[in-house]
């Protein structure tokens, strides 16, 4: 053959190898759809290491082995970012099903939109006159949300766990009279009907995130969610766990990043910074940053605020006591009233 017809084989040669490629791009997907119905994982390290094995061994050159491995792996490594990208597009959650920001609104305030939210408030609920404290000076301040917990998560059971029923009935006065909306969490889908009758957003702690029955109790109701990143949860089994709640037919889900737990010890945990853009990008849902629980010290929430806000977070959570000296529960991560006036003109700074 002389130059041009060459050329020409080699051009028809590539058009081939194309389609050969996106024969097995098309399979590869479909496998990707059968072990996801299957709960089986993309990746089959020694399914991969066979087939190289076999190619290797029908290698006839003039590519020598290690050429051949490396443009497999590329092959494979192609290929399971398309089965990836695949189960992203079937995902409620996901940015591919829904282009477009998922807003939470109550009234006037847009949580999603374009200024950041912030949620603020004791971590226990210990009293009426501690409650009338806090909302007072928060809603002077301009504070729409205030959290609250009735009933308290505890890893020792001989802590203080809330004051449960009691304490709904306390946030259902401060709600009434103060006009705030409240978010408090519930731990039981038996508890579920009464804990949302007085909450305005449902929150699922950390240790819940894994409660998947909880969450498909609360998907079932038309009413917006908070839901904690677990302390040892990847982002994908946090966006799954969100979808658990989304398939139930509820889309006001709020995520909310909290920190996860690492070797680091001068921290309560260590603040995932990057899983904010990340969410933001993979998800529609709305994202906000728990500052107290992430690092567990208030001489730096300033810092971790601004870096949350920055790293594009559509609200803050942040335990506010009047008197932190004496909390029944984390005393120490919840700033007071000069603290937090400290905080609000960091982050408008």
């Amino acid at each position: 053959m002389d130059f041009k017809q060459l050329r020409e084989k080699i051009e028809e040669l590539n058009f081939q190898i194309l389609d050969l490629l996106n024969q097995r791009a098309a399979l590869a997907i479909a496998i990707g759809e059968k072990k996801q119905e299957q709960g089986l994982n993309f990746y089959d390290p020694a399914r991969e290491s066979m087939m190289l094995k076999h190619l290797l061994e029908k290698n006839s050159g003039p590519f020598p082995d290690e050429v051949v491995k490396v443009l497999f792996k590329e092959i494979f490594k192609a290929s399971m970012e398309l089965m990836q990208e695949k189960k992203n597009q079937n995902l409620l959650v996901s940015r591919q099903h829904k282009p477009q920001d998922t807003k939470i609104r109550f009234g006037d305030l847009e949580i999603g939109g374009p200024e950041p939210v912030i949620i603020a408030g004791p971590c226990s609920v210990e009293s009426l006159e501690q409650m009338e404290a806090i909302a007072t000076f928060l809603k002077d301040r301009g504070i729409r949300c205030l959290r609250g917990g009735a009933y308290k998560p505890r890893t020792s059971p001989y802590a203080f766990q809330g004051l449960k029923e009691e304490g709904l009935k306390i946030l259902s006065e401060i709600s009434r009279r103060f006009g705030l909306l409240i978010v408090t969490e519930v731990l039981d889908p038996r508890e579920l009907e009464k804990v949302s009758e007085v909450s305005d957003i449902l929150q699922i702690g950390a240790r819940n995130m894994y409660n998947y029955e909880l969450l498909k109790e609360v998907g079932r109701l038309s009413k917006p969610v908070l839901l904690k990143r677990g302390f040892m949860a990847t982002i994908e089994e946090f966006l799954l766990s969100a979808e658990y709640i989304i398939g139930q037919g509820n889309q006001e889900i709020i995520l909310c990043e909290r920190g996860i737990r690492t070797f680091e010890n001068w921290t309560r945990n260590t603040l995932d910074i990057s899983a904010v853009p990340i969410l933001k990008q993979e998800s529609h849902l709305p994202v906000i940053v728990d500052i107290s629980h992430s690092s567990g010290r208030k001489d730096i929430a300033d810092w971790i605020a601004r870096a949350a806000i920055a790293a594009g977070a559509d609200g803050l959570m942040v335990e506010v006591h009047n008197q932190p000296q004496v909390a029944l529960s984390d005393g120490g991560q919840q700033l007071d009233f000069t603290e937090f006036e400290k905080l609000l003109k960091a982050i408008k700074s």
